[in-house]
């Protein structure tokens, strides 16, 4: 199907967002290659999606076409969704993946539609993730706190209910306050709270909280000064997921069953992406094979660790998918 055949389906001029791809070429395949992307068109993802473009083309050994085309909102359910849908007629396509579309599928959203675990990650930004507080965190080494502490989110199913689920785990009183989190800290409206970034522990400090725990990383000599989080059951495997949905800024994907031929030129390409990305500050630690995919499993739970945090969310927060 072309990439405009389809009622919500944007074909985006790379130009346009100021990020044109060299001169239009053809894959080590032969094909033109589609890479599908989140709106809106000059939104975070299509940026990044734009910009993976250009460093495949250069690098792959043989020139090759590559169009990028806008699928749906910001979340990225619409996207996956039509992804998953694809088989492959109309020659090789590729998904810009954010890490809180594959959240949705873990909290149950009915849009959900897809199957993360039929993809295969070639290129993923990456950033690291602590959970922070003002002051020691209780029961190690500190009292309990005379009033729960105050955990700000979005939504029930937004990623940062993972704190609120860490400090049940840990039999620290807490409950859920609404807001944005870090705002909330900084209004001294929310007491703990994730925080995911290029130097999560060097943003704690500078916002005046303590780093709690470190989440589990697929990045070599990431900090350890303060303790990881113990990752021992279930539920705690689902909060790794549901962090590491903020700690993926966006993967890119092919379906699991590409060719190898074609996964060899593409992760080939992919080193040149890395090489470049590395240069770019505040994008996160970009990541290819073996890293990749240990970052982007981090993403997909056990289906008894999905079943836990659902029924956290329920009898917790309240909220059921739908």
């Amino acid at each position: 199907m072309a990439a405009a055949a389809r009622p919500g389906r944007r074909r985006l001029g790379l130009a346009a967002l100021g990020l044109a791809l060299p001169a239009p070429v053809r894959s080590q395949m032969g094909e033109v290659a589609t890479i599908l992307a989140p709106g809106p068109e000059d939104g975070g993802c299509a940026r990044w999606a734009a910009r993976a473009g250009q460093a495949l083309a250069r690098g792959m050994q043989r020139p090759g076409a590559l169009r990028l085309a806008v699928v749906g909102g910001p979340d990225g359910v619409t996207a996956a969704n039509r992804f998953a849908t694809l088989d492959g007629g109309q020659g090789p396509s590729l998904l810009v993946l954010p890490g809180w579309t594959c959240h949705a599928r873990l909290t149950g959203s009915t849009r959900a539609r897809f199957e993360p675990r039929a993809w295969l990650p070639l290129l993923l930004s990456w950033q690291g993730a602590v959970l922070a507080g003002r002051g020691p965190l209780p029961g190690r080494g500190a009292t309990m706190p005379t009033a729960p502490l105050r955990v700000a989110m979005s939504s029930a199913e937004a990623p940062e209910a993972a704190a609120l689920t860490v400090l049940d785990l840990l039999g620290v009183p807490a409950r859920a306050v609404a807001g944005p989190s870090e705002a909330a800290f900084l209004a001294g409206e929310a007491d703990a709270l994730i925080l995911a970034g290029q130097d999560p522990v060097l943003r704690a400090h500078a916002i005046g909280a303590t780093p709690w725990y470190g989440f589990p990383s697929p990045v070599e000599n990431e900090s350890s000064e303060i303790p990881p989080f113990p990752v021992a059951s279930p539920l705690t495997r689902a909060i790794v997921a549901a962090v590491a949905a903020m700690q993926v800024r966006a993967a890119l994907v092919m379906p699991v069953l590409t060719a190898a031929d074609s996964v060899a030129a593409w992760r080939r390409a992919g080193l040149r992406w890395q090489e470049e990305e590395r240069a770019l500050p505040g994008e996160g630690v970009p990541l290819v094979g073996a890293a990749a995919a240990a970052a982007y499993a981090q993403l997909m739970p056990p289906p008894d660790a999905v079943l836990d945090y659902r029924n956290w969310l329920d009898r917790r927060l309240g909220w059921r998918p739908g």
